[in-house]
Parts: structure tokens; sequence; C-alpha cells
């Protein structure tokens, strides 16, 4: 696949759809082009809702969290299932979903291979071929040692899997589920037109990450610029290649903010609002800590989320996305 550029300066013609969240999940509005519920009980609530757009990723949700996360389109949304592949559709967005038990395809590795050349197919030719933002959910993803550990097998398989499918790497996050159950889920939002990938300059691309980081590299870019919008990836308190401040969750807080705006920055948006913000804490003891520094740091009335997880890096306390927006536009226009 070809790496993606550094941000190119200049804004996408795309427009990517608006995210809400939700203290409770409940019955959607027509407007919602696909959801996801989180939480231990993630599976049994969408199974009660019976919502084709719903995906259930049992990520603990910490008290007063949010635990639907849902993604709003501009007209009708269909919604059905290609080749694994479960997806809802308006004129100009794809959300969709692949869950791969990891058994039959011999682990992470496999797993990650066989969802991600559905993802490809599924897009290839298809009224969406632009694919944005992925998240990566799999179970204890920091299990093994060396290239044996399950999210470098991951990393293997999802470059395996795409190969040169995709049209530059999409904006990306891949957390730990913590529920013992062995299945890689994927999901993702696509759409008719290109975005802009961007790249931090405080980091090394992800996707030319040195040896130490596995066999490949992970394969995604920085954020995804969309018409105002940057869609930023998972961020983390990495500077250059390595992880700083290991064990300091303030210092590793200040490092992820630093890195949202650097990012920020380089899609030429500037310092941004921050108009969503979601967290993952490897220690639930931390949450407080987190929710006040997502509290100063966006706008007052900024959707947030803080879910309880493992990060990609054992030594990683931390993790923040987000959505940015220039601070010239007015609040309505927010």
């Amino acid at each position: 696949m070809t790496p993606s550029p550094h941000s190119t300066g200049h804004a996408s013609a795309a427009a990517a759809p608006s995210v809400a969240y939700y203290g409770a999940p409940a019955e959607l509005p027509a407007s919602v082009l696909g959801a996801v519920v989180y939480g231990c009980d993630a599976r049994a609530v969408c199974a009660a809702l019976a919502d084709p757009r719903l995906v259930c990723v049992p990520l603990e949700t910490l008290p007063g969290s949010a635990r639907v996360e849902a993604w709003h389109t501009r007209g009708p949304v269909t919604t059905g299932e290609r080749a694994g592949v479960r997806f809802c559709a308006s004129e100009d967005h794809c959300f969709g979903v692949i869950e791969l038990e990891e058994a039959p395809y011999g682990g992470p590795r496999g797993a990650a291979r066989e969802a991600y050349q559905r993802v490809a197919a599924f897009h290839a030719g298809g009224d969406h071929p632009y694919v944005w933002r992925i998240w990566n959910f799999l179970d204890a993803i920091n299990e093994g040692d060396g290239d044996a550990e399950r999210y470098k097998l991951f990393c293997l398989g999802r470059a395996a899997g795409l190969g040169e499918s995709l049209r530059g790497y999409p904006a990306g996050s891949a957390l730990g589920r913590r529920d013992g159950d062995r299945r890689v889920q994927v999901v993702w939002l696509a759409g008719r037109e290109p975005g802009s990938p961007v790249e931090n300059p405080r980091q090394v691309s992800a996707f030319r990450y040195p040896r130490r980081y596995g066999l490949a590299s992970p394969s995604f870019s920085r954020a995804m610029r969309l018409g105002a919008d940057v869609l930023i990836s998972g961020t983390a308190s990495i500077v250059g290649h390595e992880t700083v401040h290991p064990g300091n969750l303030q210092a590793q807080l200040h490092e992820c903010i630093d890195n949202l705006t650097a990012v920020s920055e380089a899609a030429a948006i500037g310092a941004p609002h921050l108009t969503a913000l979601k967290a993952y804490v490897r220690h639930a003891d931390d949450a407080e800590a987190v929710a006040s520094a997502i509290r100063a740091r966006c706008r007052p009335d900024a959707a947030s989320c803080i879910l309880l997880a493992d990060i990609c890096r054992a030594d990683l306390l931390v993790e923040l996305e987000a959505i940015g927006r220039p601070r010239w536009l007015s609040a309505a226009e927010v």
C-alpha cells in the first residue's frame, strides 16, 4: 500500500458525518448512519434494541461517561450485509462493521488479514470507495512477548489484508477489550469523496515505525481531514516513535494534548476547537483526571466519552481521539 502523504494544507471536498454521544442506549433517530454501544452488557443491549445500525463493543464505560457513539448523516439510510460486512449507507457516507472469530483463522493475525481483505473488497468499485476512519478492537491486545504480542500479530495481518487496496491509509485506533472473547472487531467510516490524510510533525508516521515495533508497521494515518473537520486518530504520549513519560499519567495527558494540537495545525486548521473527544484509560482510577483534562481542553458543549481499555503499547496509560474544527467557525457552524 502506498503510504499516506503529509497534509497538503488544502481542505477536502468531502464532508464528515457528525457525531453525538448519548448517555444511555435508546431508539436511534432516523438521521443516525450507524452507532456503537459501549459497555460490558453491550451485546445484550444491542440484541434488545434490534437495530441493524448498532454495533456492540464491550469496553467498560466509566462513571459519567456516555455509552452510545452515534454518527449522523443526511438523507435516508439503507442497511444490509455482504460477505460478512454489515453496512449502513446514505448518499454520502457509509458505516461498516465486520466481526470475525479468531480461531478459524489461527489467531489475530489471520483474522485481521481476512477482515481487511473483506473491507477492501467491499469498497472496491462501490459507491463509497474512500475509507476515512477505522476503529479496531480485540481482546488482550498486549498479551504475548516480542513479535508474538497480539497487537503486533494484528498489525501483520492488517497490512497483509490491505495490500495496495486502499487509496492511502485511513485514520485509525486499535484498543484492547478485556472480555476474553477472541474476536476481531473492525468498525469504519467511508465516503464518496476522498479525504486528506494528515501526519503529525512531532511523530514518526506510524507506517514508518522501525523494526522494533513489529514485522509490520501500524497501517494508519495520524488524522484525516474532511472539509472543515479533522478526524484525529488514537493519539498517545509518543514523540518521534518513542513512548515518553511511562508511568506518569499527567505528563502523558499533556503529551497527548500537544499531539492533538500539532496534528490539527498540520491539517492547516490551527489550534482547534475539539468538538468531540474520546478517551481510553488503562486504569479506572485515572478516569477523573482524564475527565478534568477533557473539560479543560474542549468546548463546553463538546461530546465526550471515557472508556476502560488496554492501549496498543503496554507502557501507555491513556489514549485520546478527537474531531477538530477551526476556531474561526462560530458555535452555530460547529
